[in-house]
């Protein structure tokens, strides 16, 4: 693209969806972390879904963007059916993955942070498989969304890396690698500390999910 510089990687793709399934088999392989292909394969979906802005943020009439996790999950308790609060849980749960694994840095100047979105949002997977169990529908899903909730931090590593790539060292940036690996004890931001000689040591705050 004229304008941006020499360095900026620039990738065409003809399919997304592809793209997305393409990159996160590769990063799983490499990370060596096993997630279900059926979740594997609903992250794609949610992936591809939310690359268009109209499906990611909401528009009420009076505003636009993200509504915040917790209004959405008070809005869940207050759901005049149960299709309503499942789907609201779903929300909850892909907006919160799909911002902690391609805008973490962005958490870190704001009052919540990363792990703030990996607890929500593995909650809110958790609680969906809770309701959806033992309903016909959820009977296929509702292992899916136990899937996510488990493996919720090691998803968020995975699109860590989809969204930048095998880092090397010029790449890194030091500080906001640590702060992930003190507030999440993220396997793979303690591997990219310790690939730049920094060895993280472990303390009773050190979260590890």
């Amino acid at each position: 693209m004229a304008g941006h510089e020499s360095g900026t990687r620039v990738m065409r793709v003809r399919n997304l969806q592809d793209y997305f399934r393409t990159s996160i088999d590769d990063v799983v392989a490499r990370q060596q972390v096993e997630i279900d292909p059926h979740a594997s394969h609903y992250v794609v979906n949610m992936l591809t879904l939310f690359s268009r802005s109209d499906e990611l943020y909401e528009d009420d009439g009076e505003s636009y963007g993200l509504r915040p996790l917790a209004l959405m999950l008070a809005d869940a308790a207050d759901a005049p059916s149960v299709e309503h609060r499942n789907h609201l849980l779903q929300r909850i749960g892909d907006v919160a993955l799909f911002i902690a694994g391609f805008f973490a840095e962005s958490l870190a100047s704001r009052a919540v942070d990363i792990d703030y979105y990996i607890h929500m949002g593995g909650n809110a997977y958790g609680s969906l498989s809770e309701e959806v169990r033992g309903t016909f529908r959820g009977n296929a899903i509702a292992g899916v969304y136990r899937e996510l909730a488990i493996k919720f931090h090691l998803l968020v590593d995975v699109l860590n890396e989809v969204r930048d790539g095998p880092c090397d060292g010029s790449d890194v940036d030091l500080i906001r690698i640590y702060e992930v690996w003190r507030k999440t004890g993220s396997r793979r931001a303690e591997a990219l500390l310790r690939r730049q000689g920094v060895v993280p040591i472990t303390d009773a705050k050190t979260r590890r999910h």
